[in-house]
């Protein structure tokens, strides 16, 4: 059902010790969110913020140290559930002497797929992910965009209800990142749910409609990704062409940034507010507007905002 909670992070720390002298780093601390059926949830941060941490604990890999996960309403600790999802992690590992089709079997095996199943939907994925022309060649061939695809089509094999990504897009190309993108709509079209962490904020921002931010193992910010960006036009860019030197010389003065190649200039404004001044003033002065540009906060702005500048304003 629409609307329906497939992942529920509740609370979720996880402490280490480590080394001999057993120094405690606390990795997540109080984590919280949910992801509802049929989204695709953002789920980012920098660097040793605690996104696979986290991931692994809802995934079992490891326990939490307080908090818990529920898988379509159910405890982690059900078999069913589990069997329910879908995990591509960061750095898969895949048995480098097989052919990609007697690993995708292995993986149809252990998730309990028919053979007729298996070799059915194996033989979709590789289609589909573009592998089929390497379908004799042993995986320690591949490239690492080409192990990043066969690890996508050992996630989709068993075709789950959710799928929990981690960095999917590491290694690809951007013919590769595209067809991803496109599996992860086709996936949200058909109902399906996804969980996506990746550094590559535009793939995510076009991808996701709601998103959760890390930092040092808190969550930052929360939400629908158009309720958390700034509505106003952060800065405005005004293409222009046949300015005379004299004009160029008056529009430096009242643009914040000006920019020149070949015979078309590029006025930056902070801001909305002088925008119709300078394209008055820009018209009058005999050049011609070829484009005014607006804009807005992105998610790679929230992003360098809540996980990086804060921090560094509370050091």
């Amino acid at each position: 059902m629409a609307g329906e909670t497939v992942l529920e992070v509740a609370d979720l720390h996880k402490t280490f010790f480590i080394g001999f002298m057993r120094k405690r780093v606390e990795a997540v601390r109080g984590v919280s969110f949910e992801v509802k059926r049929g989204e695709i949830f953002g789920f980012v941060g920098p660097n040793g913020a605690g996104k696979t941490t986290s991931i692994k604990m809802m995934l079992q890999l490891i326990f939490p140290s307080r908090g818990n996960v529920k898988l379509f309403g159910d405890s982690t600790f059900n078999p069913a559930a589990r069997a329910r999802l879908g995990y591509l992690p960061e750095n898969p590992y895949i048995y480098t002497y097989l052919k990609p089709l007697e690993f995708l079997d292995l993986c149809g095996q252990l998730t309990g797929m028919s053979k007729q199943d298996r070799i059915k939907r194996s033989d979709e994925l590789v289609q589909r992910l573009g592998l089929a022309h390497a379908v004799d060649r042993p995986i320690g061939k591949f490239s690492k965009g080409m192990m990043q695809r066969l690890g996508f089509c050992q996630a989709l094999l068993h075709d789950p209800e959710l799928l929990i990504l981690d960095e999917p897009f590491s290694g690809l190309d951007p013919i590769g990142r595209k067809d991803l993108r496109d599996l992860m709509l086709e996936q949200k079209a058909m109902g399906k749910t996804v969980l996506l962490t990746s550094h590559v904020l535009s793939d995510v921002e076009i991808l996701s409609e709601r998103v959760a931010i890390l930092r040092q193992g808190k969550v930052v910010a929360y939400g629908a990704i158009n309720d958390l960006l700034r509505p106003e036009v952060r800065r405005v860019e005004i293409e222009l062409t046949d300015v005379s030197g004299e004009l160029l010389a008056q529009l430096e003065r009242q643009a914040t940034h000006v920019r020149v190649l070949d015979k078309q200039v590029t006025l930056v404004s902070e801001g909305d507010d002088n925008t119709p001044a300078l394209i008055k003033h820009a018209i009058e002065g005999g050049a011609r507007v070829l484009a005014v540009t607006p804009h807005r906060e992105t998610l790679e702005d929230l992003f360098v905002r809540k996980a990086v500048t804060e921090s560094a304003d509370r050091v």
